[in-house]
């Protein structure tokens, strides 16, 4: 009797692509390999088995994604977008938050292969953890190697269908807003050092200071969790290390909103004694005061390009889509404080004028 391996000898195509042809499962295959494994499957007189078949089609109708956290803006509003083709699609999504735990997002992968998943996606920060990353790849591996599929959002070392935020430009672009502004002395809230989507946006605003001869020594660099509370405990620690600090980039909204605050409760105005760039352009950033300018993604249109990449139609290679940054021009970025002359003509201390707010490209 014919086997399934069989089947797929003949037909020239992976058991896994056979079985997604014969079972029924609702993973697209081309037309031309649906016809070789049909061809294949009337020549060798296959009998597909019936516990197979109701396998595929019953429990291959969901998609697993693992985000680090769904309340947090930037996950919040990528979802939208996977949600919005998982919908179009007839596709049930099964939401995992890991809380930027290495482990706990393992232990999900596992849960959702379990699962039978049609689909997994990973939305958020790679690790910069060896270890991690090589237990990750395998239980990956063994999922795709059952006919599931995979998708990341952000760099990940996986060999695989990828969504990738221009995380560096979005950096260089921070960084030489502010240099373009006049700013030198310049402090950074940074997320997490592990994550590489902290390496990246780093990367790309000392990209941007070098090119203009100008320094991010290591203490005006502050790392923190990606919110609120992490963006105003670091805002505070870089301004008592270093009070004549002109300007700060947040590496996220949240963080920077956090910012804000602690600037207000010193009563430092913004943008006139300090200025302040974010992340990401959350909703929210618009409707902060001063509306904050902050560097853009198409976090909506990152959801929704990741998705339609694992119900779309399997490529002979991994694809990568790189999704640009945009620099939103809002009210918290002005010229630095210039200092103020005496009658001798020395410049003691800066003067605490600044831009009229409401420079915006929207």
């Amino acid at each position: 009797m014919a086997t399934l391996s069989d089947v797929a000898r003949r037909a020239g195509v992976s058991p896994a692509t056979a079985s997604r042809v014969i079972n029924g499962s609702s993973k697209p295959v081309t037309d031309e390999l649906r016809e070789r494994v049909l061809a294949a499957v009337a020549e060798l007189q296959y009998v597909p088995n019936a516990h197979a078949q109701l396998l595929a089609r019953s429990h291959r109708s969901a998609v697993g994604v693992i985000v680090h956290d769904v309340s947090d803006p930037y996950f919040a509003e990528i979802t939208r977008g996977l949600q919005r083709v998982a919908t179009d699609r007839g596709r049930l999504l099964m939401i995992c938050n890991s809380y930027r735990d290495p482990d706990r997002e393992l232990e999900y992968v596992e849960l959702l292969r379990g699962h039978q998943v049609a689909a997994l996606i990973l939305a958020g920060s790679g690790y910069h953890d060896d270890a991690f990353t090589r237990q990750l790849n395998e239980k990956l591996a063994a999922y795709e190697a059952t006919g599931g599929r995979v998708a990341v959002i952000g760099r990940h070392e996986h060999s695989g269908d990828a969504v990738m935020p221009d995380n560096r430009a979005g950096g260089y672009l921070a960084g030489r807003e502010l240099c373009d502004l006049g700013h030198r002395a310049i402090g950074v809230v940074a997320g997490p050092r592990i994550l590489t989507t902290t390496t990246d946006r780093l990367a790309g605003f000392r990209q941007a200071l070098a090119e203009q001869d100008r320094e991010l020594p290591e203490r005006r660099i502050r790392y923190a969790e990606f919110d609120r509370d992490g963006g105003a405990e670091a805002t505070a620690r870089l301004l008592d290390a270093d009070p004549e600090l002109t300007a700060i980039v947040a590496l996220n909204d949240s963080m920077a909103i956090g910012a804000l605050a602690t600037l207000r409760a010193r009563s430092m105005a913004v943008p006139q004694r300090v200025s302040v760039v974010g992340f990401d352009d959350m909703p929210i950033a618009r409707d902060v005061t001063p509306a904050l300018t902050t560097v853009r993604l198409p976090l909506v249109d990152m959801g929704v390009r990741a998705m339609s990449l694992v119900l779309g139609a399997e490529a002979p290679a991994p694809r990568v889509e790189v999704l640009p940054a945009e620099l939103v021009r809002r009210d918290t970025a002005g010229p630095a404080p210039q200092p103020e002359r005496d009658a001798a003509g020395s410049a003691p201390r800066a003067r605490r004028g600044g831009r009229t707010p409401g420079r915006t490209s929207e």
